[in-house]
C-alpha cells in the first residue's frame, strides 16, 4: 500500500470480504496470482472498505436489548446483546434479533491525535 497507516480487518468476514479470500486462495492455488499479491489486494480491501463506509454510510439506528457480554482488548470493544431490537431512526419498523454481536474500533489508532 501506498500509505503506512494499517486498517482493521473487520470487514474481511463480511460475506463480500469472505468471497474476495476465496476469490483470492482460487487463484493463487492455481498459480495466477503470488501469496502477496492477495495479501496487498486484502489490504487494499480493508482501507477501501474502511473508507467508504465511513464517508457513504449516512444512516443512524438505535436498539435496546440486554448486554450479556462485554470485553474490551488492544482497542477494540466487543459486545454480545441478546434479545435485541433494531430501529432505523427514519422509519418506525423494528428489527428483532435473539443474539448480536457488536465490534467497534477507534477511528484512530493509537497515538494519533
Amino acid at each position: 500500500m501506498s500509505d503506512t497507516k494499517s486498517y482493521y480487518e473487520l470487514y474481511r468476514r463480511s460475506s463480500i470480504g469472505i468471497a474476495l479470500s476465496d476469490t483470492l486462495d482460487d487463484m493463487i492455488s492455481s498459480r495466477r496470482i503470488e501469496p502477496q499479491l492477495a495479501l496487498r489486494i486484502m489490504q487494499h480491501f480493508d482501507k477501501a472498505f474502511t473508507e467508504v463506509v465511513a464517508e457513504k454510510v449516512k444512516q443512524r439506528m438505535s436498539f435496546k436489548g440486554h448486554l450479556d457480554t462485554y470485553r474490551f482488548c488492544d482497542e477494540v470493544w466487543t459486545f454480545i446483546i441478546k434479545d435485541i431490537n433494531f430501529k432505523l431512526d427514519n422509519n418506525s419498523n423494528t428489527v428483532h434479533a435473539d443474539r448480536v454481536k457488536i465490534v467497534s474500533c477507534s477511528s484512530k489508532r493509537p497515538g494519533e491525535v
